[in-house]
């Protein structure tokens, strides 16, 4: 079956597809990768969605718009990557992850979650049934739905596990999240805290939106850490909460950092500032890191292309962080990979998500379907169980 992955993640920048060949043969999945890319937003849908995210109120009527015109864009792009495959042959299924605007957490509690991105557009464009709306189920079961990248995670780390060593699977997006992996015991999965979030959010407001990110870690690498200001940071109460937890923009925004230097009663100059909110995210992750307790990290997401915050994690883990291109998965499409993954396991039946990760009541099928508007369309033969090891082929060359 040909699965064609698609999620626009934290970071709102655009979106990352995957299209992945996967094969269940006995105890191994297959799978070859045809195609990875990532496609920008348009800036003004970008900014859009930018101005309706948390804090901002917003009503039903942007709501609407977004849902459309996002749905229109991953539709645009799922005809691209199937333009790119076509040589090769068809799409069979789409899973959209779509675009997280809101994210419901009271306490350890997630009481709800919104995806936007209209699926009936990529029906529409593409004949092949349509999986989205894929982490709701888990919250109904009482879980996060959150992280769901552990699915691909626990088969990629496999090997690793089985020589006995406790492996991790980090994600720099625009949150952190870890995968911890280890022989004899259920794998554990949390969202840790901000990522790329906070520093996206200053860097954008500085330059009104002409640079969206720290490129390369230059503003962090020009800057000093403000102690006072990352101590007051580090205070915050989500971090003691037990696991499994989720977080995201709802609460780690511009306007919490506005709040944060409205209690320091001083701005740093904009490098100090990115330096800081870096140290962050290297002092949260790398906490965890060594509360995991980690003989190996692999690490995928946006931040992996920062030095400054890959060196500084090293530094204060004591780890080597690893990519998991090194295991055939590319890191910036990694979670387009995984979702990719969760929509042939829908169909097939399978449960998507991992209960010990997400603190659901047990294992669910994830999603809704929306059948193709053209052509027939059968399910496939359901399977009985997941296969317990991933054989990855990339550009021929097996992994």
């Amino acid at each position: 079956m040909r699965a064609l992955g698609m999620i626009s993640g934290t970071s709102h920048d655009g979106i990352d597809v995957a299209v992945v060949d996967l094969e269940a043969d006995g105890e191994v999945l297959r799978a070859t990768l045809r195609h990875t890319a990532s496609t920008p937003y348009d800036p003004a849908l970008r900014r859009r969605l930018r101005e309706a995210l948390p804090p901002a109120p917003v009503g039903f009527d942007v709501v609407c718009e977004l849902d459309t015109a996002i749905g229109q864009a991953f539709a645009q792009a799922a005809v691209a990557a199937a333009e790119a495959v076509a040589g090769t042959g068809p799409l069979d299924v789409v899973c959209s992850h779509g675009q997280t605007v809101f994210h419901w957490v009271e306490g350890a509690h997630a009481l709800g979650t919104l995806q936007l991105g209209q699926p009936a557009w990529l029906a529409e464009a593409v004949p092949v049934p349509v999986v989205s709306d894929v982490r709701a189920a888990d919250v109904a079961a009482g879980g996060h739905g959150a992280p769901l990248v552990p699915l691909l995670d626990r088969l990629l780390l496999g090997p690793l596990v089985e020589d006995g060593a406790r492996a991790g699977a980090l994600n720099l997006g625009g949150i952190s999240n870890l995968s911890v992996c280890a022989p004899g015991v259920d794998p554990v999965a949390w969202d840790i805290g901000p990522a790329g979030a906070l520093v996206d959010a200053v860097v954008v407001a500085a330059t009104d939106g002409t640079q969206g990110y720290d490129e390369d870690g230059l503003l962090a690498a020009e800057g000093s850490v403000d102690r006072e200001l990352l101590d007051l940071l580090l205070a915050e109460p989500y971090y003691a909460l037990p696991t499994p937890k989720s977080t995201g923009k709802e609460l780690f925004h511009g306007g919490y950092v506005d709040s944060a230097l409205a209690r320091l009663g001083r701005r740093p100059v904009l490098p100090d500032l990115v330096a800081t909110l870096t140290e962050l995210t290297a002092r949260t992750v790398a906490d965890a890191v060594t509360a995991a307790r980690l003989d190996a990290l692999v690490a995928a997401g946006g931040g992996v292309r920062n030095p400054v915050l890959v060196a500084r994690l090293e530094e204060l883990a004591g780890v080597r962080v690893r990519t998991t291109d090194e295991l055939g998965v590319p890191s910036g499409e990694k979670e387009a990979v995984a979702f990719a993954l969760i929509g042939w396991a829908t169909l097939h039946g399978l449960p998507g998500n991992v209960p010990s990760c997400t603190g659901a009541a047990g294992p669910r099928v994830l999603g809704r379907v929306t059948p193709p508007t053209t052509g027939a369309w059968e399910r496939p033969e359901p399977l009985s169980q997941w296969p317990t090891r991933l054989h990855v082929v990339r550009e021929g060359t097996p992994v």
